[in-house]
Parts: structure tokens; sequence; C-alpha cells
């Protein structure tokens, strides 16, 4: 069965050869093959350790893997979900490695970590990692190799050393927290020496030619796709979006060196084509992009875009998505009340979003799906009553478009602006509120579950108190119930489920974060969040003000 799914794939790339002495290398995903292997993050990295001489690497899933070296230097991770850092545990467990950092020796190897999780909060997991990428694997992942050959024979303690004086790696075991109390806020986080930087900077790749698939597999969750990214980060900087602010600047692959060239690789071995990014119809040449796709060789081509930009929702590109395939198309909108809009810096207005949607309609598309928010800082009932009327008004647009609203709540982001705001405890409310309204007006309205966004804010807010926290729970489930039930266990040790999740942080508290550092400073997210406050009080007081006339 293993062998099978392997002889499936469809490579893009060479592996090199290994040499005698190449580093004995497990590289994980952790969870089944046919969700790792569509991972995007996952292919790159691996393609790019299977193309050196220097490393022999062996991939493993949680349902299969490649024959494993039987003793491994370096065992690495890509979490890309939360919740399947339980699957690390068990991996840590199958292959005879301590979970906990601490209790290796050098007969064990390094365990090593990337991808979008840990690069916006590692500290829930610090105890489970020797180290830790922060940031683009394009030079950090060769830089990590490099300064790993230079220690190879040390001792542990040594080469983690060594590699933490490289930018972008993060060696957890190497810095100090001090609480004001057990369960109290942070007092301090330190090196333990003076030769371990005080700041650890996150790595951005600054080049045009962007990632594009390693491998094409008819196993893959989205069978037989091909995908090239064709921005990265997003201009929009919504000022709870992680994917804007953690990945800024705003990147784009060059169409003659980087997307055309991996287009027409790809288009050789399959004829699903995906476009990835954050805000891919922004891209400064998605016209000419799209005329290129259009071009008659490629009339069997399906393609599919990741969340566009309402305002990019042409006509033009609603035809060209369903004459290749596609039947619906994805905006974010986040609400349907211009206030709320302007808290999180959305630049976005409801004519453009009834507009979309009549594009879509007249372009051929048969639904179009939009992404809310509730329980947003500064949201009012009148707010909520907003995006019911927008709906509504975006169905009269559209009539025969099948329309969804999938909802979720508002979850606090590390190196965000509001990363200093907990979840509304209203929000569970204000989703039944929802359900209620849009149900009889046939729109379906698909609600994310609120208790995963109180385990999400737990895990996107939380310091390393909390690796205990995961070890308990891993044997309770992964339900909400299990979390309290750790807390309960825990109570005294480390502060309350409400500290983490619910609780509005002062500003000049130490973050779990503190010492690892996104694109931006501190000073300039204090500032976009005075911004946000300002809207939002401003609008208080028009609001009383009116009240108080009628």
């Amino acid at each position: 069965m293993t062998s099978s799914v392997f002889a499936d794939e469809r490579l893009l790339f060479t592996p090199a050869t290994p040499t005698s002495d190449a580093i004995p290398t497990i590289f994980a995903f952790p969870n089944e093959y046919t969700v790792g292997i569509t991972s995007l993050g996952y292919q790159v990295v691996w393609a790019s350790l299977a193309m050196r001489t220097d490393v022999q690497v062996s991939r493993l899933f949680t349902d299969i893997q490649e024959p494993l070296p039987r003793e491994p230097e370096l065992l690495g991770f890509s979490l890309s979900w939360e919740l399947d850092y339980v699957n690390i545990l068990n991996i840590l467990e199958s292959l005879d490695i301590p979970i906990r950092t601490s209790e290796r020796t050098n007969n064990h190897p390094l365990v090593f970590g990337g991808g979008p999780v840990l690069t916006a909060n590692p500290e829930p997991f610090a105890e489970f990692f020797d180290v830790i990428l922060l940031g683009d694997g394009e030079d950090l992942l060769g830089n990590f190799i490099a300064a790993y050959k230079q220690v190879r024979n040390a001792e542990r303690k040594t080469k983690l050393t060594a590699l933490a004086q490289v930018p972008g790696i993060y060696i957890p075991s190497l810095y100090h927290v001090e609480y004001h109390e057990l369960d109290g806020a942070i007092a301090s986080i330190q090196p333990i020496s003076p030769d371990i930087p005080p700041v650890v900077q996150k790595q951005t790749y600054r080049g045009n030619v962007l990632s594009a698939s390693t491998v094409v597999t008819q196993r893959a969750a989205w069978e037989n796709i091909y995908m090239v990214e064709v921005v990265r980060s997003c201009p929009e900087m919504c000022r709870f979006c992680l994917a804007s602010y953690l990945t800024l600047p705003f990147r784009t692959a060059s169409i003659e060196n980087s997307l055309i060239p991996a287009i027409e690789r790809g288009l050789k071995v399959t004829n699903r084509l995906g476009l990835l990014g954050a805000s891919v119809t922004q891209h400064p040449e998605f016209a000419e992009l799209l005329n290129y796709i259009n071009q008659s060789q490629y009339d069997d081509v399906r393609l599919s875009i990741a969340s566009v930009r309402t305002n990019t929702v042409t006509q033009e590109l609603a035809h060209t998505l369903a004459q290749r395939g596609t039947r619906s198309l994805t905006i974010a909108v986040e609400s349907g009340s211009e206030k709320v809009r302007q808290i999180i810096n959305k630049k976005l207005h409801n004519h453009e979003i009834i507009q979309a949607a009549a594009n879509a309609k007249a372009g051929g598309l048969t639904g179009l799906k939009l992404y809310g928010m509730v329980g947003i800082p500064g949201e009012e009932a009148e707010d909520l009553d907003a995006t019911v009327t927008m709906m509504k008004d975006v169905k009269k647009a559209a009539p025969g478009l099948r329309l969804t609203l999938g909802c979720s709540t508002f979850v606090p982001k590390s190196h965000t602006p509001f990363q200093w705001f907990g979840v509304n405890k209203q929000a569970q409310k204000q989703l039944q509120f929802l359900q209620k309204k849009l149900k009889p007006q046939g729109i379906d309205f698909r609600p994310e579950s609120y208790n995963w966004s109180i385990i999400q804010a737990l895990l996107s807010r939380g310091d390393r108190r909390l690796s205990k926290l995961l070890e308990l729970t891993r044997h309770f489930g992964d339900s909400l119930g299990s979390y309290k039930r750790a807390f309960k266990e825990l109570k005294g040790k480390i502060p309350s489920l409400d500290f983490y999740v619910h609780t509005n942080w002062e500003t000049d508290m130490i973050l779990p974060w503190n010492h690892l550092q996104g694109p931006l400073p501190q000073s300039t997210l204090l500032k976009h969040l005075a911004d946000a406050t300002q809207v939002s009080q401003k609008s208080k007081v028009k609001s009383q003000k009116s009240r108080r006339l009628v």
C-alpha cells in the first residue's frame, strides 16, 4: 500500500543521490498523507532537502512513511494546523524520542519545526522542539543545514548554541521566562547567556520567484492539483489578519521568470491548476496572467483560485473561471457594517460586494461564498443587522446565485494590532442570531465552531506554560471540555483559560512572543490599534448623539 502511494507521485524535480556521509533526516507532516502532500509549504521544503546530496531525507505521515533511517540526526515537522500538535507528540513517542526537549540526550535527533503555526507563536509548543525556524524557508533552510554541518559531531548543547546564532533560528531552551506569579503574567524573557541573541528576527524572503508544487498526485486532498503561489502576504492589512501582518511585505511572483515557466511545467503532468495567495487578484499583472491561461491550448485546464479581493471580481474573471470548471468564488467581506470594516481597515463598500455578486452571476458562476466574522472589537447589535441587510441585498442583486456565508469568531493573533483583544463572550449568541435571520432568506449560513475559536485563541496567545496543559489534553481528547478539565487539574500553576482567551491585555504587558520579532515593530502595531480604537469611539459618540436627537 505504502509503495503504491509514493509510486503514484509525479515529481517536478530531480532528487539527488545522497553521499555516504549525508545527514540522515526525517521530515514529517503530523497528519495523513492526503492532507500533508497537499501542503505547498511541506512539498517545497521536502523537495529542497531531497535535492541536496548532503541530506538523506525520508518522509513520514501519520498513516504512511518512507523507509526511515535507523539513527536520524534531524527530525523536522511542518505545522500548519494547531491541533496537529497531538500527532507530533504521538510521532515522537513512536520513534522513542522523549516528548520534552529537556529529556533528550546526544543519542536523540534534533527536533526542528517550521510552518505558519510555529512562526506565529511557537511558545505553547516550546517544550517539544529543540529548534524552531521562524519565517520563510527559502534562505532559512539552507542556512540551518549549513550551520548544523559545522557542529554535527559536537555535544547537543554546543549544537543548539551554534544554531541560535543563525538569523531566524529560535532555540526555546536557551531562553528563560519568569512570571510575576505561577498563574500570573510574564515578568521577563531573557536569553540564558550573553552569547544568545535577545531577540530572534523572523526571516523574510524578498525574491520574485515564489513557490510552486514539486509533486502532483491523485491521492492529494485536492486531486492531481498543481499549485502556484502568485503573491505572498496581502497589501490590505486588515487589523486582525495574521496572513497579512506576519508575512509582510506584499510580494508578487514575476510573470516572466516565475509564473509562466511554473505553469508550463505543471501543465505537462496535470490539467488542474490552483493559484494561491492571500490576495491573488491583486497581482499587478493579474489580467495578463488570466489572458495567458485563456489561450486555446489550455482549454481543458481546470482552474481554481484562492480567496480573491471583492472589488477585483469582474465579469471576465468569473467567465474565465466558469469556463475552467470553477462553479463558485470565495470573497472575504468580514461584515455588512461599514463601521466595522473601518475599524478593521477593510477597504470595502457594500456596493462593491453587491457588484461582485452580480458579476459572478453574469460571468456564469453558480455560487458565491462570503466569509464573515462576529465578535470584532467595537461591533454592536446594529452591525449584525447590517450584515443581514447586506446579505439580503446581495441575494436581490444576483437572483439564482447560490449564496453562502461562512462565519467565524474573531480570534486574536500575535504580531497583529488586535493581539491585545480577547474573544468576545457574546460571539456564540451572535452566530446564532445570524443563523436565525439568514436561514429563512434561503442563504446557506455556515458558522465555524465557537468552541474551536476558543481553542484557537488559547494556542494563539498562549505561553510555554501551556506545554503541560497540551500533554494533558492529548489524553483527554481535543474537545473544549478536555481543555477545561486540564485547566482544572493545573489550577494555581498556570493562568486561567479566561486570561488567555477572553481578557483584553494591557498594551504594556510582556507578550509571550516579545522576544520574537515579526515584520513590524510593536510601536507600529500600537499605532494601528489606536487608529482602530479611534474609529470605534467616534462611531459610539455619533450613535449616542443620534439617539439623543430621537
